[in-house]
């Protein structure tokens, strides 16, 4: 490797920030990585209790092949199949492995969005997305742009794939993978179970705290310098660029690049203050925050997987209500029991449940009240697990916003709600020359994948930049 002369301090120890600074190393680059909490990985994190593991971030890994080769030789990946169980208050289910389902429409809603995905990888997401015409440049054909459906909404596109609506409402939970609406964001988002079905759902043994560990060990093998309970107060600018950053010790780094990896809100607000820029990035609609209960159970529950979800009866008024800012009365319940999977996870005859339902960003609520509407609806199901509890948990949307500096606490940045979206999400180019944005609140979005991803676009552009 090349030894460059370019300085590149990164604000944020998240999978972006990591992602990109052991790129960076390949090209020459010193690297000075910065992350205000004591242990990197940003939204992939762990807690640990009495023996118990609990992914409180990411649980499970798409597309391992964007990750580097070094960080997957470091992991223990293991294909997950069945992939997803799926019930309601019916009692029907619904089990999704590597061979999908032979639900009437599951094949052609998925050959569907695999069309959408191999346009979208060569378009949407090959590089920046500055503006409209940046994706029509990446675009072979005005087919492209029909191709990947972005004006009909989700929902319409599960409608018109099935009949059954219990398929519909299953095709519409992938909105939620980036904090969205099924009957606002685009069909575009079909792609999400096309990429299950075709590249798998995959488990880091040991958990995706394992996905953090064998990031920062590669970046430091790497030769990054990466410095944990170190708080960036603000970007310093020289002549109009970027030229570092001050502690809030009042330390300084100097800079030849700065990339922000951290929500673009509490960028241009806190770190930079422009209210130019701070207003352009408020066009982009935040996507939705989340209500976790961790809880360690005794014994072991019958009919379940790692990866396990609960509709709610009606999927209009339950996004209806996150719409209004509202906790929903009666929520989709997704379940992370890793235990099923590795028993590392948990004490020996035990389970590790870890309980999401979406919440409203900035959404305020009786915590533990709303946990009880959670385990109240599993036990109804025939899922209960409420005498075996050892001990709970909670994580609001305000506990999300203080950790990681999320304006509401918006799990995935922006969301993908409206035919807009994608243009008004933040760019990776920032306000000023020398400065670019990397994670979920920019292009391309939220999710373990697409931060990666972002990595890369922001690492070629800052190569095209500097020569």
């Amino acid at each position: 490797m090349a030894e460059g002369s370019s300085r590149v301090v990164i604000i944020g120890g998240g999978v972006g920030g990591l992602s990109a600074a052991l790129a960076l190393r390949d090209r020459g680059h010193h690297v000075t990585l910065l992350e205000r909490n004591a242990e990197f990985g940003g939204k992939l994190a762990v807690r640990h209790r009495d023996g118990f593991t609990f992914d409180i971030g990411p649980s499970l890994v798409t597309l391992p092949h964007v990750l580097d080769a070094r960080v997957r030789e470091r992991l223990q990946l293991r294909r997950l199949d069945p992939q997803f169980r799926y019930f309601w208050r019916d009692g029907d289910s619904l089990t999704v492995g590597d061979a999908g389902t032979d639900r009437a429409g599951y094949r052609d809603f998925v050959a569907s969005g695999e069309r959408i995905w191999d346009i979208s990888e060569r378009t949407f997401f090959a590089g920046p997305m500055d503006n409209p015409l940046a994706l029509l440049r990446r675009m072979r054909s005005p087919r492209d742009l029909t191709g990947i459906d972005p004006l009909r909404t989700l929902a319409a596109a599960a409608q018109r794939s099935f009949t059954d609506a219990h398929m519909q409402q299953w095709a519409g939970r992938y909105a939620t993978y980036s904090g969205s609406s099924p009957f606002r964001a685009p069909a575009t988002l079909s792609c999400i179970p096309a990429i299950e079905s075709r590249y798998g759902c995959w488990y880091p043994i040991g958990g995706l705290g394992a996905l953090r560990d064998a990031l920062v060990d590669a970046a430091t093998t790497a030769g990054a310098e990466l410095r944990s309970s170190a708080e960036v107060a603000r970007v310093v600018s020289s002549g109009g660029r970027a030229s570092g950053v001050e502690l809030a010790d009042g330390s300084r780094i100097a800079a030849d690049v700065v990339i922000a990896n951290v929500d673009a809100e509490h960028l241009y607000r806190d770190l930079l203050a422009d209210k130019r820029a701070l207003r352009r990035v408020q066009r982009a609609a935040r996507s939705t925050s989340g209500f976790v209960v961790l809880a360690g159970a005794r014994g072991t529950t019958s009919e379940i997987s790692h990866h396990n979800v609960w509709f709610s009866d009606d999927s209009r008024a339950e996004f209806a209500a996150l719409d209004a800012g509202r906790f929903a009365e009666d929520p989709t319940v997704y379940a992370c029991v890793s235990s099923v999977t590795d028993d590392s996870q948990a004490p020996a005859g035990h389970e590790n449940w870890f309980l999401l339902v979406n919440a409203p960003s900035g959404g305020e609520i009786d915590a533990a009240a709303y946990q009880h509407v959670l385990l109240d609806r599993l036990a109804a199901q025939g899922h209960d697990i409420r005498d075996r509890l050892l001990f709970t948990e909670t994580i609001t949307p305000t506990d999300i916003a203080t950790r990681y500096r999320s304006p509401g606490g918006s799990i995935y940045g922006s969301s993908s709600n409206g035919r807009r979206a994608a243009f008004v999400r933040p760019a990776n180019r920032g306000a000023i020359p020398g400065l670019y944005l990397v994670g979920g609140s920019s292009h391309p979005g939220g999710g373990l994948p697409l931060v990666t991803m972002s990595a890369r676009i922001v690492v070629e552009m800052i190569d095209r930049d500097l020569s």
